[in-house]
């Protein structure tokens, strides 16, 4: 299968991506808008026929100083993972990034390797011996995923920095992503553990309500989030970060991208943006006050957003990233416990790599980006 690839536009490059049943959030053509701070392109991959069979967003930053570029395809490029000819996708890539100025790629192939159901990460957390989620054994492996990683390995590709550590906007390894397919609601609430189903109802009873916000309600948003962000130790994104976020997204599709408060007696105590792309939706963003803890308002929003994500036809409802750490001294603990509380089950992704183009530019980069 000898295959093309050449620059496409925004408007093939949605369209591709409109014909399939889901594709990452960060490779929709309106994510370039979102990253100002890159230069993008769209890329096509053409079969002999002259089909588009594959796309790709790549976002270039440039080095400081020179016209040389790291070039970026966050959990992507959108192609035939599994092709046994994964060479023909990759190698017109490559040749194409270096004809950009690229001095070093590095993608994020969206193929799962291993899942953990719930009861399997619960056992791992109450054995004093496990210390991380890969110390489990998986309830699901993906052999195809493993077969990626050789070729991917073999080609010259290597494999990133576990965790997405380094890079600001490096994509998460471990999700945490409730399955909706095949399932009534009543059989997602009867997977959630006996705590989260107790705050469901105590948010119920106090009258907790939630509602969905528009683009005015942003800065409201900004608020709660930057309360968290006091309360968690990290740099909260500008209030015109989310702004812009809304109003690219939305007009690419007006389902893009949604706003979500939980209020008791008029008060907003936590707040989350969701984002859809087909027949997955993401939690994406989420905050909350230090106050109205007690009724539970982040349970009742979380309920109403997977119920609005199954009422979408949505396959999956993904909370995003979590450590794959399981023990109960770490600082991100807590993330991975109030997910496994869903039911669910945590997802392992083949991770990120990287193909040096300038093997000492690229060496340059490393050791900029680990002093930062």
């Amino acid at each position: 299968m000898s295959l093309t690839l050449r620059t496409i536009s925004r408007e093939q490059h949605l369209a591709y991506i409109q014909t399939l049943p889901s594709a990452s959030h960060c490779q929709v053509p309106a994510w370039a808008d979102v990253k100002t701070e890159w230069r993008s392109e769209n890329l096509g991959w053409f079969d002999k026929s002259g089909e588009l069979v594959g796309v790709g967003l790549v976002l270039y930053r440039q080095l400081p100083k020179i016209k040389r570029y790291l070039a970026y395809l966050p959990e992507g490029p959108v192609i035939n993972w599994y092709a046994p000819n994964l060479d023909d996708w990759l190698q017109p890539m490559l040749a194409h990034l270096k004809q950009q100025g690229a001095f070093s790629v590095k993608m994020g192939p969206p193929v799962v390797i291993r899942r953990w159901d719930a009861p399997a990460i619960k056992s791992g957390i109450q054995d004093p011996d496990v210390k991380r989620l890969r110390d489990v054994e998986a309830s699901h492996i993906e052999p195809r995923a493993f077969e990626v990683a050789d070729r991917l390995r073999k080609m010259g590709w290597q494999q990133g920095e576990d965790g997405g550590a380094g890079f600001g906007d490096v994509q998460p390894r471990y999700v945490y992503q409730v399955p909706l397919a095949n399932r009534s609601l009543d059989d997602v609430l009867k997977g959630f553990n006996q705590l989260w189903r107790r705050n469901i109802k105590k948010a119920e009873k106090a009258g907790v309500e939630v509602v969905q916000g528009g683009y005015d309600d942003l800065e409201e948003w900004q608020r709660l989030y930057e309360i968290t962000a006091v309360r968690d130790h990290f740099r909260p994104r500008p209030l015109s970060y989310f702004q812009r976020m809304w109003k690219v997204l939305n007009s690419e599709d007006p389902n893009r991208m949604r706003l979500y408060f939980a209020r008791h007696n008029g008060v907003n105590l936590s707040a989350a943006t969701m984002l859809v792309v087909g027949g997955h939706v993401w939690y994406s963003y989420g905050a909350s006050d230090n106050i109205g803890r007690e009724v539970r308002p982040s349970n009742a929003m979380q309920w109403r957003m997977l119920r609005d994500a199954y009422a979408m036809g949505a396959t999956v409802y993904d909370l995003r990233g979590i450590s794959d750490s399981l023990d109960e001294t770490d600082h991100l603990f807590g993330l991975i416990q109030f997910k496994v509380g869903t039911g669910g089950e945590a997802v392992e992704y083949v991770g990120e790599w990287d193909f040096p183009l300038n093997k000492l530019l690229h060496k340059a980069l490393d050791m900029y980006m680990s002093r930062r």
